[in-house]
């Protein structure tokens, strides 16, 4: 049987209407953001409009070969695919702890909508649109900037000020893996595991449950680690082991991308990624994980921006998703990531690069190459190939583990993301995608890749940029795709046809542009300077009317994908 991932909330709805059950409410719900049952709220959009948004995402059922599994190996995975259910649980209520009580008086309601809204609800984690600016379509409540890590109320220079008064709590207070709460007139910081108790208790049992299943020792390793870590909140160990995994199971589950703290970008939002190795297709991309130092040292920078610190083993592994969770899950689908995202990691053994084959090959087919011909002049429309968008994706994951990382600024040591807070997000995912596209033009150059698709590949970065920008401006992806499109107008390494109404590619200037621009993040990250990362994003995250009209043009393709997978295996 198949189903969408959703946050499971019945037991909420019986709590709204008198019965409780203690799994239902945060375990310290005296500290929590929402004190008080959240007022009822009403539809902000009318049916049309509730209609369109819907339509942003095509359903795809997610057909995956799993017939190399032994019997094991599916118990196994059937046991983390609940493990991920419970990280929805937790990230539900990290976007708003109100959360599970508006779903249910959604779900209690009459409304004429009722079903969509509660399909619009569980698409979007909550009532506000993610590729809309997360405006709301439930309620006029906006979402805070710090969703639900900080107090609502609380401003940055709140959080700032208390940090200098009371410095002893300036560790807890940024740790990514702590929530910050009112006592009184205090703040506090609220470890995950504490306030998180309810949810990371059973998720530790199913992973050792897990663990006691396999007879892969470096699965078992890392379960029974990451069990522990859910328990502490100190992931290094566990990470670690997650780097020696072998075998056909790759998870990633736990607290690991900052993007939905839109105030600081310091706090971790929990996830998973459960997924099958295809162990040729992985063999075949992981030659480039040699080149990493090369890929270094080639970067168009001083030597001291150069980071040769991290540790370079960056295994690949090209996988094909079974089951989500967490924020993983809502909104715009994760085709690639690379983690862990703990510099400490990263210096010892680089970070890992995953492939998700099946969602990438969906997002081709439905989004990418169809909107090539609503972006590019018709002689250069069909350049676009499905294996660049998967050498974009790679090598954008590659150069995730380039460049700065541990940082001085000021004399003092830091890192990139502590340097530059709430605008990390966005920067490091351009840097990734550009010095991306700068490093498959490096491979080409090499003789590793075919100089031949040199075009190719350019036409297909310039196109990925207008599916990232359809995200929506809070989202870290579109802003990184802005940038570019800005840098590259500014280059000259295109032109506004306006017999077709379309861009046409000079691709010389495209390709010294994306030389320039690598060189340009890599500084910027390099000096840590917040203010002038401000001024960079300020000025060219303001796209153009060409775009904005090329954007508006797309209506007719689904934004995103959102995937159907089997319950269990």
């Amino acid at each position: 049987m198949k189903s969408l991932i959703i946050p499971s909330i019945f037991v909420l709805v019986a709590a709204c209407s008198g019965g409780s059950d203690e799994a239902a409410t945060p375990a310290n719900e005296e500290t929590s953001v929402q004190e008080t049952e959240p007022t009822a709220q009403t539809p902000m959009a009318g049916g049309e409009a509730l209609e369109a948004m819907r339509a942003q995402f095509a359903v795809v059922d997610m057909d995956v070969d799993t017939s190399f599994l032994t019997d094991e190996e599916r118990a196994v995975v059937n046991k983390l695919n609940e493990v991920g259910t419970l990280m929805s649980e937790i990230y539900f209520r990290q976007r708003s702890e109100s959360n599970p009580l508006w779903r249910a008086q959604i779900a209690a309601s009459d409304f004429e909508n009722r079903e969509l809204l509660l399909n619009l609800f569980d698409l979007h984690f909550g009532p506000w649109d993610t590729l809309d600016n997360n405006k709301a379509f439930y309620g006029d409540t906006k979402m805070p900037e710090g969703a639900a890590f900080y107090p609502a109320d609380m401003t940055r220079e709140e959080f700032e000020k208390w940090i200098v008064d009371h410095p002893e709590d300036e560790e807890a207070f940024k740790s990514g893996y702590s929530v910050i709460r009112r006592d009184g007139d205090r703040l506090i910081a609220v470890p995950y595991a504490e306030h998180y108790r309810s949810w990371v208790e059973p998720a530790a049992a199913l992973m050792r449950e897990a663990a006691e299943l396999t007879t892969n020792e470096s699965l078992k390793r890392f379960l029974n680690l990451r069990a522990d870590s859910f328990l502490t909140d100190d992931y290094f160990e566990s990470e670690m082991a997650w780097m020696d995994l072998d075998g056909p199971i790759e998870a990633a589950i736990g607290p690991y991308e900052v993007y939905t703290d839109g105030l600081f970008g310091y706090k971790t939002a929990y996830e998973a990624f459960i997924t099958i190795k295809n162990p040729e297709e992985s063999a075949a991309l992981d030659k480039y994980k040699n080149f990493l130092r090369d890929m270094e040292a080639n970067l168009p920078v001083d030597e001291s921006y150069k980071n040769f610190t991290r540790g370079f083993e960056s295994p690949i592994a090209v996988t094909y998703q079974v089951h989500g969770g967490g924020d993983n899950v809502p909104g715009v689908q994760t085709i690639a990531f690379n983690l862990p995202n703990d510099e400490r990691v990263r210096e010892a053994k680089g970070a890992k690069k995953v492939i998700l084959n099946n969602v990438l090959g969906a997002k081709f087919d439905r989004i990418l190459q169809p909107m090539a011909d609503v972006v590019l002049v018709a002689d250069q429309a069909g350049l676009l190939k499905k294996e660049h968008m998967s050498n974009k994706t790679l090598f954008h994951e590659l150069s995730h583990s380039l460049g700065p990382g541990t940082i001085t600024v000021d004399g003092e040591e830091t890192t990139v993301n502590a340097a530059l807070k709430e605008l990390y997000s966005p920067i490091e995912e351009g840097k990734a995608d550009i010095m991306g596209g700068y490093n498959v033009l490096y491979m080409m150059q090499r003789g590793e890749l075919s100089a031949e698709e040199k075009e190719s590949y350019l036409a297909t970065h310039f196109v990925g940029l207008f599916r990232s920008m359809r995200f929506g401006v809070a989202a870290a992806h579109a802003r990184g795709a802005a940038f570019q499109y800005t840098y590259f107008k500014e280059a000259g390494a295109f032109e506004f046809d306006t017999d077709e109404n379309k861009f046409r590619l000079n691709f010389e200037a495209l390709e010294q542009a994306v030389t320039d621009l690598t060189r340009d993040i890599v500084i910027l990250q390099g000096n840590g300077d917040y203010d002038a990362a401000k001024t960079f994003l300020d000025s060219y995250t303001v796209l153009d009317t060409n775009a904005e009209n090329a954007i508006a043009s797309l209506t007719h393709l689904p934004v995103d994908i959102q995937p159907v997978y089997e319950d269990s295996l």
